[in-house]
């Protein structure tokens, strides 16, 4: 019963310890998405499952384009599997560190909110299993390193508990 008392106490605090998008208040660089995302982006990203073993690797070619508070990232996904994948986000600020995001395989809308470097947003995405999808929690925080470049990291999460995630390495195609 002690050994139960205590995996509670620290799953507890192990929750109280997650960050918060206010955590990156005024870290430098600062994360614009209509600054970012806007021209041609390439993506290197894979998928863990919970144990943390790559169950997927991908490329994407990201054509990003805004116009006042609102963007557009529609993005073609080359997974290793030989698999290509289409996915269109429509991004609105809505108010100073504030976006909402819709496409066609997120069930309703994200929201997110910026601080310093870093974005968070959650939401539900449909994702392929089996013969058919499932509706998956991400929890996503994005991370600008330099003008260049940046790194998603996203929990995916199926009735409360985690079942894997994704790191997503995005950087600004250079002028050939």
């Amino acid at each position: 019963m002690k050994q139960v008392w205590l995996g509670l106490i620290a799953a507890f605090l192990l929750v109280g310890c997650s960050s918060k998008i206010e955590d990156y208040q005024g870290v430098e660089p600062a994360l614009h998405l209509d600054e970012f995302f806007v021209g041609d982006l390439v993506a290197y990203g894979m998928v863990q499952d919970r144990s943390g073993k790559v169950t997927q690797r991908f490329r994407a070619e990201i054509d990003a384009s805004w116009e006042g508070a609102n963007g557009v990232l529609d993005e073609v996904f080359y997974w290793d599997d030989g698999r290509e994948q289409t996915r269109v986000w429509r991004l609105t600020k809505v108010a100073d560190n504030t976006y909402i995001g819709t496409a066609g395989d997120v069930v309703g809308e994200a929201r997110g909110t910026t601080a310093g470097n870093a974005l968070h947003w959650v939401y539900q995405l449909e994702v392929p299993f089996r013969d058919g999808t499932i509706s998956v929690t991400l929890d996503d925080w994005m991370f600008l390193l330099d003008e260049n470049r940046l790194i998603n990291k996203t929990e995916m999460r199926k009735f409360g508990f985690r079942v894997g995630d994704i790191t997503i390495f995005i950087e600004r195609k250079q002028a050939q």
